[in-house]
């Protein structure tokens, strides 16, 4: 295995399924979530994270599946957020991130390359095209 290849697990495919039928920003005790407070975002964040999920599911599907491949597929899902990134609070951005985190142990990866990061503390609303 070359650096940066990372091997799918076999139970991957199994666990984005789950995280995919999962109920999102419900509270969540454990990370201190008190569930999403405008339920008009609810649909709106649920159907975002569940396309992250499928990005990571179509990467975990190549051959040689790389972390920038999956850094590659983090930067999307995030990106997807910008049209209401002003609208997400911090509450809600640390759980967006808890997601992707789920999605990153799924397969393995051990950073996002400070995709995260930059989500949380230092996104900037309109990514360059």
């Amino acid at each position: 295995m070359w650096q940066g290849q990372i091997k799918t697990p076999i139970d991957a495919m199994d666990k984005f399924e789950k995280l995919k039928s999962k109920e999102k920003f419900v509270e969540d005790s454990k990370l201190f979530y008190p569930g999403i407070g405008d339920e008009k975002l609810k649909p709106i964040l649920t159907s975002k994270i569940d396309l992250a999920i499928e990005d990571f599911q179509k990467v975990s599907q190549l051959n040689n599946p790389t972390d920038k491949d999956y850094q590659n597929a983090i930067k999307k899902g995030l990106e997807r957020f910008s049209e209401i990134y002003l609208d997400i609070d911090t509450e809600n951005r640390e759980r967006i991130c808890a997601y992707f985190e789920e999605l990153m142990d799924i397969i393995g990866l051990e950073s996002s390359d400070g995709l995260l990061n930059d989500f949380m503390y230092d996104f900037d609303p309109a990514p360059n095209q």
